[in-house]
């Protein structure tokens, strides 16, 4: 009843607070048409209907106005009307278009859809110069929706998303809205400023429904949603598609031509549906136009549905983009739903007067107090009002976003997850104090059960503390003391941390940490403890070569500027070798037998590779994006990745022992690397690494520059970009100059997808080759071909490629076969 009556007052209220044109767009039949684009004539001042067909158009003065109903495959409708007083109320029924082809004269041997499709590509170019520069308003709103949402999924409780779901587990999960001002330079400065931004239920919330994501221009060779699809009337457009001229009506004076598109081969990146092109301006009227979840290699998304409604401007003889809508549906894990974004563009200015400082590196920021705009406000501004559902939402979870963040509440809920489950002494438990912000938790030794020869079967068990000092957990501190222990080695390891993360506009952040811990020689870990243990216990091949660090660290890092991040750190290590204190292996195999735990001589099980010592390291490491794109909140700031730019580090590495000086060092190495779109012929990669290391004859074996190798057949990441597949784990290391590079090329189904039969599978066709050279050794490559997006059904994260390695004279092939969720498993 509240909410009900609530839902009353708003109503009330909403009436009276603004000058308004308002009313409900409906078919012939009396169904109500959503997202029907509404203008002023000869202005850019305008609305669209929402879901219920329900419009309001915000002006200012009590005259005539010439109001236009604009919505594709419905005739335009133009009403002369004088408002005397406010609400204006305009319902507004619209025909059908009644298509005909009597004008067009049919060729036998072509459809005269090919005429159109080749004039308007032939202005493709000239189309993107007359919208070479802007500013225009914003508006924006998503929506996610739900239906059947399962209680667990994989074994743990969903919950009811903070209220969003009722008794039957269907709701709305995410509602938000931006007011913005954006300005647009060709060829890709862009900037946006938030006014206004809201989200259901979070009234500290930021939206980042941005206009530049939105972005959608059809006018581009390729239209990027996850992977590039090609526009209908791209340069190379002929080579993808079908047309058929549907049929022709007018727009006033201005002949449009409705044209079917279909692809010539289904599983291309491609769309399906209707454009709508100017006569003789060969320019867009409209599009209405699919695709699917496998052409943009997102599984879980159905199909995915854009509309765009453009409207003439007569002072600058082009048609201009008034709104866009986003319909998609998906399903994963049993829990289905539906979404929509809808954009609305107004008060275009096709003159600007931009300076230097338009245009930065920050492309989106927000004005302050952009989030804390009241109810009263968002009537006023709103263009597109909201359904009734909406509404509903927004009443709803404000209410109970106030409840939610009481005492009372949170320890309630705290209570009941704080009670700890039957398996809890061994997968671990956390209690949190929600109001007071802060939990603490026990890692549980199930979860981190692995098997090497040093420890034999290991595990690890653990304490956390974790404190936040705000609502968005931008600024944290969070500690953890471990310990981990090897019943064939019989030792027990301690480590302890803390980190002090301060917020999350600059990144600045410290940490402590020391203890004891069994560490590999390559620092960066190439063989996961879950991928070791498989390969040792079932293969006999007992790759992790491991030795004992006694430490004490102390790191700091922060984005000094924008672009530069800053990576520091100081330890003191005490290494210690170590031997194997296993034979144990579940399946015996006549023709392989463990190797010892010296990497540089395998069958050595008497020597070690280093000798117990001490040193103090230090090292500062520079990461530098060049031009680096961000988005801004008054919290936070996200760096977004620039494929125009590599990425460029530099780090010097120190060593200095504390009695031999033969363990000193100083490690220099830079390295560049960089993704790049291709469009519709896919994404490149590259990643080239150079060093050298002074004064490195008598270091550790430890210090040495270590390659990231693999010889497990196995790969564990989602390219291959620093790794050898086919390399031995230590081989190559040295403690001289070197010198390695990585590239690799992901088709994204610009070739398999054109292959008749294979085309149905959505599989991406990878290349890549990779050379290593140091001093003392002959320099070694490795080539590969793959197959990318294998899996079933949803699931597609396997991968295989077929490696060939070149070295000395000799070569070696084999199968790798990749497991990209592994990295969501190490341990």
């Amino acid at each position: 009843m509240k909410i009900k009556l609530l839902l009353l007052v708003f109503l009330l209220i909403s009436k009276t607070i603004s000058a308004q044109i308002v009313g409900k767009v409906t078919d012939t039949h009396g169904a109500p048409l959503p997202y029907v684009n509404i203008y002023l004539q000869n202005s850019y001042i305008g609305t669209t209907t929402n879901d219920d067909g329900n419009y309001s158009l915000n002006v200012s003065d009590k005259k005539e106005y010439k109001v236009s109903f604009q919505f594709l495959g419905y005739k335009t409708l133009t009403k002369n009307i004088t408002a005397t007083s406010f609400p204006y109320i305009l319902n507004i029924s619209l025909e059908e278009e009644t298509t005909s082809l009597d004008e067009v004269i049919v060729n036998t041997s072509e459809d005269p859809a090919y005429r159109i499709i080749r004039k308007t590509i032939e202005q493709r170019k000239e189309n993107l110069e007359k919208l070479s520069e802007y500013t225009a308003d914003f508006y924006s709103r998503g929506l996610w929706h739900v239906e059947d949402v399962p209680e667990k999924i994989l074994g743990q409780e969903v919950g009811d998303f903070d209220g969003a779901l009722d008794s039957t587990r269907t709701g709305i999960v995410y509602l938000s809205e931006t007011i913005s001002e954006i300005a647009y330079q060709k060829p890709d400065k862009f900037t946006e400023t938030i006014i206004a931004s809201k989200v259901s239920g979070n009234d500290n919330g930021f939206s980042f429904n941005s206009a530049q994501s939105a972005n959608i221009s059809f006018y581009e060779n390729t239209v990027e949603l996850n992977a590039a699809l090609v526009s209908p009337i791209a340069n190379n457009a002929l080579n993808y598609y079908n047309y058929k001229l549907d049929g022709v009506f007018y727009e006033g004076v201005k002949l449009i031509n409705k044209i079917k598109v279909t692809p010539k081969r289904p599983k291309d990146r491609v769309w399906y549906g209707y454009l709508y092109i100017v006569e003789d301006d060969w320019q867009l009227y409209g599009v209405e136009l699919s695709t699917t979840g496998s052409a943009i290699q997102i599984p879980f998304v159905s199909d995915l549905l854009i509309k765009q409604n453009y409207k003439y401007d007569t002072d600058y003889d082009f048609w201009v983009k008034l709104s866009q809508t986003i319909d998609f549906g998906f399903g994963l894990l049993g829990m289905k739903g539906d979404g929509r974004f809808i954009a609305v563009y107004s008060n275009y200015n096709f003159e600007p007067e931009f300076t230097k400082k338009t245009f930065t590196n920050e492309v989106l920021s927000f004005k302050p107090e952009a989030n804390k705009k009241d109810s009263l406000f968002w009537k006023g501004i709103r263009p597109v009002p909201l359904t009734n559902e909406e509404l509903k939402d927004y009443i709803k979870k404000d209410s109970l976003q106030v409840l939610r963040s009481s005492k009372q509440y949170l320890d309630s809920i705290d209570a009941k997850s704080n009670k700890p489950g039957v398996m809890s002494l061994l997968t671990g438990y956390t209690y949190k104090n929600s109001y007071n912000k802060w939990s603490v938790g026990y890692e549980g030794p199930l979860r981190g059960i692995n098997f090497n020869t040093i420890q034999g079967w290991n595990s690890k068990a653990g304490l956390t503390f974790f404190k936040w000092y705000d609502d968005n957990q931008t600024n944290t501190l969070s500690a953890a003391v471990r310990a981990d222990y090897g019943i064939a080695e019989d030792r027990l390891r301690f480590t302890a941390g803390i980190l002090r993360n301060f917020n999350w506009k600059n990144k600045l952040r410290f940490s402590l940490s020391g203890g004891s811990k069994v560490a590999q020689f390559n620092d960066e870990e190439p063989i996961s403890p879950l991928i070791n243990t498989i390969a040792t216990l079932f293969f006999e091949r007992n790759y992790m070569k491991l030795y004992e660090l006694n430490y004490g660290r102390l790191t700091y890092s922060q984005e000094v500027i924008n672009g530069l991040h800053l990576y520091a750190s100081v330890a003191y290590e005490n290494r210690k070798p170590l031997f194997n204190n296993t034979n144990y292996v579940t399946i015996p195999n006549k023709d392989v037998s463990y190797t010892s735990n010296n990497p540089l001589f395998p069958n050595d099980f008497t020597n070690t590779a280093i000798a117990e010592h001490n040193i103090v390291k230090s090292k500062l490491r520079a990461r530098i994006n060049f031009a680096q794109k961000y988005f801004s909140n008054p919290d936070m700031k996200f760096n977004i990745g620039d494929n125009k730019f590599p990425e460029l580090n530099i780090s010097v590495e120190n060593g200095t022992a504390i009695t031999e000086s033969y363990y000193d060092y100083t490690h220099l190495e830079a390295s560049l690397n960089q993704s790049i779109s291709l469009g519709n012929k896919g994404q490149f990669y590259y990643n080239l690494k150079g060093g050298t290391i002074a004064n490195g004859e008598g270091i550790s074996f430890i210090d040495y520059k270590h390659f990231n190798g693999n010889q497990t057949r196995v790969g564990t990441s989602p390219n291959y970009t620093n790794v050898f597949n086919l390399m031995p784990y230590y081989e190559f290391s040295t403690n001289k100059s070197y010198f390695e590079g990585h590239l690799e090329h992901d088709f994204r189904g610009w070739i398999l997808g054109k292959i008749p039969g294979i085309n149905q599978l959505n599989l991406n066709l990878v290349a890549g080759a990779h050379f290593l050279s140091t001093e003392e050794r002959k320099p070694y490559s490795e080539v590969s071909i793959g197959i990318d997006n294998l899996g079933f059904g949803k699931f597609r994260l396997l991968r295989v490629d077929y490696v060939r390695s070149y070295y000395n004279g000799g070569s070696e092939g084999a199968f790798i076969f990749g497991l990209k969720f592994i990295d969501l498993l190490r341990l």
